[in-house]
């Protein structure tokens, strides 16, 4: 019985395949004359990080198809920013559409960073690991913030480090001086938009945990020792 589960939990459903296999033929096909080699390499390794721990975790949970999909939004977006540059992808018409002064396909890959928060939530709920359904649903925005701001951080030292025209380029700001904060700020809405999602999507799970932890607090107070 542990061996199926176990076969179960490594071959996964075929999304996930698709999701790793679907990855690895666009960084492939987007590796191949990119604006700039050094830009390219920078831009990808976080995306490559992040595969990999993806990968890890699903030795041990296999995550939902609408999370896969989720997660796959930013992997495609940053992956097309690596080869062209943020500033440089072909979003001319969005630009001229709402009448830009920049081009906001950045923002749109920072928005997709908060999509990270549904399988998040999704993994804190089938674990077990949190117990309130409030916990349940602003936890997620910890590791979003966390990993918002240190990637602002890792571009702002790129940028003084690296080669001007490259930093420049990694750093994305376009001339706006406010770029990190909005940058930011997108990610917030992204995981903000995830979570109402994944609530609309289990509320009655949501409502269980929170009637189940009523009931154990229930009890543990009747059982304690009155003075």
């Amino acid at each position: 019985m542990v061996n199926l589960q176990r076969r179960k939990v490594s071959r996964g459903p075929r999304l996930v395949w698709l999701f790793f296999g679907g990855y690895a033929l666009l960084f492939i096909y987007l590796g191949i004359a990119p604006f700039d080699r050094v830009i390219w390499f920078t831009e990808n390794l976080p995306i490559v990080l992040l595969m990999a721990f993806i990968a890890w975790l699903h030795r041990h949970h296999v995550f939902s198809p609408l999370s896969y999909l989720a997660m796959s939004v930013l992997v495609v977006l940053h992956t097309i920013g690596a080869h062209f540059t943020f500033a440089n992808v072909p979003f001319a018409w969005v630009t001229e559409l709402f009448d830009f002064e920049r081009n906001h396909f950045d923002r749109l890959a920072h928005f997709s960073v908060g999509f990270y928060a549904y399988p998040i939530a999704e993994l804190l709920m089938k674990k077990r690991l949190v117990n309130s359904s409030l916990i349940l649903l602003l936890f997620p925005f910890l590791p979003i913030l966390g990993v918002a701001a240190l990637y602002e951080v890792f571009e702002w030292q790129f940028a003084l480090l690296a080669d001007p025209e490259a930093g420049l380029a990694v750093l994305g700001s376009q001339g706006d001086v406010w770029d990190a904060q909005k940058d930011i700020t997108a990610d917030t809405l992204g995981a903000l938009f995830a979570i109402c999602v994944y609530g609309a999507l289990n509320w009655r799970e949501i409502i269980k945990m929170k009637s189940s932890h009523c009931a154990a607090c229930v009890m543990a107070s009747s059982g304690s020792p009155h003075n």
